[in-house]
């Protein structure tokens, strides 16, 4: 029995788009979850034994960390100033993380709403150092939906 076509969902690229503009050379996306609370509603059966049932809760607010080389490009900075200096309303974006297959096409789309830019970490300056510097934007948003490409 031949198994389905699914490998083309490897981890090759990652994508970042927001207000129609794409970052395509992201490095690393860690963090990126859809989570809920979880309520536990105790009782007692009718014959007197003692339950715990497990309900859905709440959905809760997520967080991801996005890496890519430090380039010229000063969106990421731009979009931490603004919540930095109090202007949510430029802040707060709708947008998606994006992975692409092999093809350089897109896969999967993880669409956020009210993401804002929550911090920024330039990788370690070190004199003689080889490596490529990197940039961390940690995002936080209030809800994520899952888009089949």
């Amino acid at each position: 029995m031949a198994l389905p076509d699914m490998d083309a969902g490897v981890g090759h690229s990652f994508g970042l788009e927001f207000d129609s503009i794409v970052i395509k050379q992201i490095q690393e996306v860690t963090g990126l979850k859809m989570e809920q609370d979880v309520i536990e509603m105790k009782s007692n059966t009718p014959d007197g034994k003692y339950m715990i049932k497990k309900l859905p809760g709440r959905p809760k607010a997520g967080e991801c960390t996005l890496t890519r080389g430090l380039t010229s490009d000063n969106s990421f900075e731009q979009w931490v100033q603004k919540s930095h200096i109090g202007d949510m309303t430029g802040a707060r974006k709708g947008g998606a993380i994006i992975v692409y297959d092999y093809t350089g096409s897109p896969i999967k789309r993880y669409k956020m709403t009210n993401a804002w830019a929550k911090s920024l970490e330039i990788g370690s300056l070190k004199a003689g150092d080889t490596s490529v510097l990197t940039e961390k934007l940690t995002l936080t948003y209030e809800t994520m939906e899952v888009d089949d490409s």
